[in-house]
């Protein structure tokens, strides 16, 4: 297998260079059968079933293979690579409609040390997973008695395969055969295979795996609906806030247009009219900012399109096609990332565009694969099935800088030439005006502590199920509750970064740029401070392995989120900020 590996990595790197990641039907992955031919049972993983993650590899326990050595294809996609989804072949002979009485594939040398693993195995709970025509079987590799002092090996594989036309729909394994373990001995493990006629549509074979009674309880559906209903509200009391408040400013600023020279010496000046010759001042660390916000919309279009093309696709039919079809959806949606933060740059005078287009490219990339290497040392430590080959490590570097960074080249330069001249409605003054001292709520830490509450209770409903899905044993479907909430969240989090901006131009604070991304991206925090409650309260990990995994991509999703909500939150207050200097008449 280990040349084979190193196959498909290069195949997959050639792949990922031309662009064709996204998950194509080939082999058995076109789920069509003639009478006789060949179907693979694959092997996948073995592990505790209260822990999810911790996988190994289907053959680290003494199980044996049978007798049957080669298959006529093999098939790794890089998204099964990257899942540590590694398919070994059990060696057992099935042909389509072809039956087969029950049969001893192979014997077992049971000495100490394999029964050791055996029921070290049987007392955490371990059950494993195979795979045909891409459909899922689970099975348990035994039980104790109720004393817990004799444990049982099931040895007897009983498979029911159902069939409408030439097409596979339905799997089911029954466990039978239990032998107690002694040492010394020879266990037979056997195999029967069974096809019969079903009335299931080969779209709906996948229907028994789902969970419609969790993921569209009750619950799900009063979320989604209170979330509405914060949006609605919101926006609301925004635009009624912002419009009453603004007509009076804009009333008065018209008046004092209207005073002689004394007369406005002597009026009462304040508000945000009076930083408007240091709004448009550059942002502090431009070269960090617009990249950040250039990440962030990118990262918006990714789950935009990737959210799209997952409710019309299902897309949770084929493995690892979820995390291919994402990879290809970043890797082209480089110029976005480009074109954003370019232009942002240009705009803000800096000079150094190369160096902002690199950390711009690689800065997701950097923080994904930085996370993922060192989870992948502890993997490779621990031998687990989540480690990931080094070929699939090269074929990522090669999308990062083959795809991803002439892309984001192609971007930065239209970026500067369409759109990055500063073309402010207000001159910005050479020498910048003092911040008055204000009040502790209206200081810019303060408004960035609290300004991801509200969206982070917009989504915090969808959080669970989401965490639900990825670290138990739950198949989601509903993409279209996850377009709504991310409609929601985008709302909600524009709303509150023009509010708290409004606020903090009212105390003549003009730092409104890092503000504005911060407060939106503080949205992050309260996700991750909810991942720990979730991790203590709601599942059953443990140890070092488990939990660097579990942290270590909670981190990078929350990173994430937060990037992208505090470029949502940024790209909108910009727009307002740049409406109402315009709608001003300023000497």
């Amino acid at each position: 297998m280990g040349s084979s590996r190193w196959k498909v990595a290069a195949a997959a790197a050639f792949l990922a260079i031309v662009g064709s990641l996204l998950p194509v039907d080939a082999d058995e992955h076109e789920h069509t059968y003639t009478d006789k031919e060949e179907v693979v049972l694959w092997m996948n993983t073995v592990g505790p079933y209260h822990n999810r993650q911790e996988t190994y590899k289907y053959f680290s326990l003494p199980f044996c293979a049978g007798s049957k050595k080669t298959i006529s294809h093999y098939h790794e996609t890089l998204g099964e690579a990257l899942q540590g989804v590694e398919l070994e072949f059990s060696g057992l002979d099935i042909k389509f409609k072809d039956e087969v009485m029950q049969t001893t594939y192979c014997e077992i040398d049971l000495d100490k040390a394999k029964r050791d693993a055996f029921v070290y195995a049987i007392k955490n709970h371990y059950w494993y997973q195979m795979y045909i025509d891409d459909l899922p079987i689970w099975g348990i590799v035994g039980e104790a008695d109720e004393n817990g002092e004799d444990h049982y090996l099931w040895t007897y594989k009983k498979l029911e395969i159902g069939f409408n036309g030439n097409r596979i729909v339905d799997v089911n394994l029954t466990s039978e055969g239990k032998v107690r373990l002694v040492p010394n001995t020879r266990i037979a493990m056997s195999y029967s295979v069974k096809w019969k006629k079903s009335d299931v549509k080969f779209e709906d074979r996948f229907d028994k795996y789902l969970d419609p009674s969790f993921f569209q309880h009750r619950i799900h559906w009063f979320s989604i609906f209170n979330s509405f209903m914060m949006v609605i509200f919101l926006v609301g009391l925004v635009s009624m806030i912002l419009m009453r408040t603004l007509r009076k400013d804009y009333a008065r600023y018209s008046k004092e247009e209207e005073m002689d020279d004394m007369d406005r010496d002597l009026g009462d000046e304040y508000g945000w009219k009076q930083v408007h010759g240091d709004v448009f001042r550059p942002s502090s660390h431009p070269l960090i900012f617009s990249s950040l916000i250039g990440s962030g919309c990118q990262i918006f279009s990714v789950s935009l399109i990737v959210i799209i093309v997952a409710m019309v696709e299902d897309l949770y039919t084929e493995r690892g096609s979820m995390l291919s079809t994402a990879i290809f959806v970043y890797a082209a949606t480089s110029p976005v990332n480009g074109y954003f933060g370019g232009s942002l740059y240009a705009k803000q005078g800096g000079r150094r565009w190369i160096k902002q287009m690199f950390i711009g490219a690689f800065l997701i990339p950097a923080m994904v694969c930085g996370t993922a290497f060192f989870i992948n040392f502890i993997a490779i430590y621990y031998h687990a099935s989540r480690a990931i080959p080094f070929g699939t490590m090269v074929a990522v570097c090669c999308i990062c800088f083959f795809v991803i960074l002439p892309l984001n080249l192609v971007g930065t330069i239209l970026g500067r030439n369409l759109s990055g001249q500063p073309n402010f409605p207000c001159r910005v003054n050479a020498v910048p005006r003092p911040i008055p001292e204000k009040k502790w709520f209206m200081e810019p830490a303060v408004i960035v502590c609290l300004g991801g509450i509200l969206p982070f209770g917009s989504i915090f409903i969808e959080m669970y199920f989401i965490f639900t899905s990825f670290w138990a044993y739950k198949i989601y479907y509903v993409y279209g509750f996850m377009m709504l909430v991310l409609v929601i969240l985008c709302i909600v989090t524009v709303c509150v970064t023009i509010v708290c901006t409004y606020f903090l131009l009212n105390a003549e604070d003009y730092r409104w740029q890092w503000t504005s991304f911060l407060s939106a991206a503080s949205t992050a925090v309260y996700v991750y401070m909810y991942s720990f409650y979730y991790y203590f309260f709601k599942t059953k990990m443990y140890g070092l392995f488990q939990t660097s995994f579990y942290f270590g991509y909670m981190a990078v999703f929350s990173t994430s989120l937060g990037i992208m909500c505090g470029a949502v939150g940024y790209m909108g207050t910009s727009a307002f900020v740049r409406k109402i200097y315009t709608n001003v008449k300023i000497d």
